[in-house]
């Protein structure tokens, strides 16, 4: 009786923006599925949207969703898409023509597709219920079960309550936002026994409170995994980013006992982008947190470990094993490490703006803040691949977006395609030659200084958020006196090692250091700490994939 009655709260959605084949979507599926599903049924991808939000506030389960592909403002891949966010584990098909099979085949990549069924399926009993039949099957066995959200109690404008948000939807915590001000908010806040005095509270699934908690406390409280099972590995990969993630996935799947081990959550500054559009085999572009999430599961399932709030603060040489040691003191060793701890966004330290980050002031994406910006000016500072991206982004719900850009124009730092969807968008402008001279405001954001380089006039102007873009820094200063590095902080390898025809000092062995090997044997670096790199996913990923072989044919001449 659980199963049944589990299964009839389960939804099986369709949408079809033709009313007809809408209502005969939804008439084969009652006839064979009604009884132990429910079918909902949509006729545009906006109001499916709806109703999934709906159905996952409520706490329903939704099995498979059938989207026809050729609906206008959203045709159904880019429905499937956005369905990806709300329900990732639904499985998903593509209603087309015969006409539109290549579309169906690019929405393999786009959207991990799971079938794609031909207009029309007469009769249902051989063209549609078989393929369901199957899809639901798999469904069942798989971990589709939400998981009961965390919930966040806090204060809009606190940027400590900004932090853990974006810890939670970064690391694909799900969880519900409540501010103190409102009822559910204090009633959760008087069930903690708080007064709101210590905020933001964090209360986990099982009931647990937690009062301004700090990452690691956080991080294994919501089940993620941040205590290594051993003590020694082949491989320890420190960072999250696209070369981590790659490193993982490589080294775990060709037999390395491999961890990686980040300090906030995997995706790195990918994982804050809203779309990329420029990585191989997504040529309608996938999220930065989709790619992040496909990445990190196919890390765990060759069984690479991943842990998550972990501050590394030392690389120690113990004869043949490399050692990290932790901020708490503790360590693990391996055969060998790959540093692909990224870069981090520059601060801006024009005055003000400092004590006004996270409280309408953003370094990155901050993605949790996109939906309080609908309607509102935003402004966007720097000329980067990022910030274009954040623009696009942000420009479907703002007002306005006003990039602030210090150089002459945009084409110095930003890819072509992202020049051209911004002066395409007629909510977008671009200041050049701008700086922000100072950000003013009590609790939050509410004005800036602009300044003209070229004139040195200032404007005030009117703003409550503003997101950080300008140039980024490597996370490599705990590495000061162990690796070599640039005048920048960016780590040398291989031939920038040896440009002068000699090997490094201290170097013992009789080969110079392979391509992505560092001064220290044994220690590779990936993607764009290593300096010269090319400061792109793809290049990331593929550094990642290749320190792995450089560290095979390392621990082979060990």
């Amino acid at each position: 009786m659980a199963q049944a009655a589990e299964t009839a709260r389960t939804v099986i959605l369709t949408v079809d923006d033709d009313p007809g084949v809408s209502r005969a979507v939804a008439r084969d599926l009652r006839r064979r599925y009604g009884e132990s599903y429910r079918i909902v049924r949509a006729e545009s991808g906006e109001s499916a949207l709806e109703a999934l939000r709906e159905l996952k506030l409520r706490g329903d389960l939704v099995a498979v969703i059938l989207a026809d592909y050729r609906m206008p403002q959203m045709n159904g891949i880019e429905f499937l898409e956005q369905a990806l966010d709300v329900y990732p584990g639904a499985r998903r098909v593509l209603l087309t023509a015969y006409a539109d099979t290549s579309a169906a085949i690019d929405a393999i990549n786009v959207v991990d597709l799971d079938h794609y069924l031909l207009k029309p399926w007469d009769p249902p009993e051989e063209k549609l219920y078989p393929v369901l039949d199957d899809l639901l099957d798999a469904w069942k066995c798989s971990d589709y079960r939400p998981v009961p959200a965390t919930k966040v109690v806090g204060h809009r404008w606190s940027a400590r309550s900004s932090d853990v948000r974006e810890f939670l939807a970064r690391n694909q915590v799900p969880y519900r936002w409540y501010s103190a001000d409102e009822p559910e908010g204090q009633r959760l806040l008087a069930a903690a026994g708080e007064d709101g005095q210590r905020l933001p509270l964090v209360v986990t699934p099982d009931g647990t409170p937690l009062v301004a908690p700090e990452a690691p406390e956080l991080a294994a409280q919501v089940g993620l995994a941040t205590t290594p099972t051993a003590e020694f590995y082949d491989l320890v990969v420190i960072g999250g980013g696209p070369a981590g993630l790659g490193s993982a996935v490589y080294g775990a799947s060709e037999g390395l006992r491999t961890v990686l081990v980040e300090r906030s959550a995997t995706g790195g500054q990918a994982g804050q982008s809203s779309r990329i559009e420029n990585y191989l085999g997504f040529p309608d572009g996938v999220s930065g947190a989709q790619l992040t999430d496909r990445a990190r599961r196919q890390a765990a399932k060759f069984g690479a470990e991943i842990l998550t709030a972990r501050d590394v603060t030392a690389l120690e040489i113990n004869g043949a094993a490399r050692v990290v040691r932790f901020s708490d003191g503790s360590a693990i060793a391996a055969h060998s490490v790959i540093l692909a701890t990224g870069v981090s966004y520059r601060q801006l330290e024009a005055p003000g703006c400092t004590d006004l980050t996270g409280c309408g002031v953003y370094y990155g994406s901050a993605l949790t803040e996109a939906a309080s910006c609908q309607g509102q000016d935003i402004y966007i500072v720097g000329g980067a691949n990022s910030a274009g991206q954040a623009a696009m982004y942000l420009s479907k719900g703002a007002k306005s977006v006003t990039l602030l850009v210090r150089g002459p124009d945009l084409a110095a730092s930003m890819s072509h395609y992202l020049i051209q969807q911004i002066n395409e968008a007629p909510n977008i402008s671009v200041r050049a030659r701008t700086v922000v001279e100072a950000a003013h405001g009590s609790d939050h954001l509410e004005q800036l200084t602009l300044r003209d380089v070229d004139t040195g006039e200032t404007e005030l102007v009117d703003a409550q958020w503003m997101f950080v873009f300008i140039g980024a820094a490597p996370l490599t200063d705990w590495l000061d006196g162990t690796v070599l590095r640039d005048d920048h902080g960016f780590i040398l390898a291989g031939p920038d090692l040896t440009a002068d025809g000699r090997p490094p000092a201290g170097w013992e062995l009789d080969r110079p250091p392979y391509h992505l090997e560092t001064n220290i044997p044994g220690v590779f670096v990936a993607g764009d700490a290593r300096a010269e790199s090319a400061k792109r996913v793809a290049s990331a990923v593929g550094e990642g994939a290749m320190a792995v072989m450089l560290v095979h044919r390392y621990l082979e001449q060990s």
